[in-house]
């Protein structure tokens, strides 16, 4: 049986990771998810140590977590290196 959780894990992308570039709102740094299919946005809130610079001015590569914080999915930097 599949549960609401594996579902909304799904199409989150948990454990998927994405390019990201963040802004600040509230104190939070925060993407667009780039899939269209998510229902909610992304919430960075580990690896925070990574970037020097909030925002940090390039795009950091982001991953997917499998909990939400504020109404986003959460995600940790992974990745700050410019391409």
């Amino acid at each position: 049986m599949t549960s609401i959780r594996d579902l909304l894990a799904d199409r989150v992308g948990v454990g998927e990771t994405y390019r990201l570039t963040l802004t600040e709102r509230d104190g939070t740094l925060v993407a667009v998810h780039p899939d269209d299919d998510s229902p909610m946005d992304v919430a960075v809130v580990e690896g925070l140590e990574s970037i020097t610079r909030r925002p940090p001015p390039q795009p950091v590569t982001v991953e997917i977590l499998d909990r939400v914080v504020d109404g986003r999915v959460a995600g940790k930097i992974v990745d700050a290196d410019a391409d």
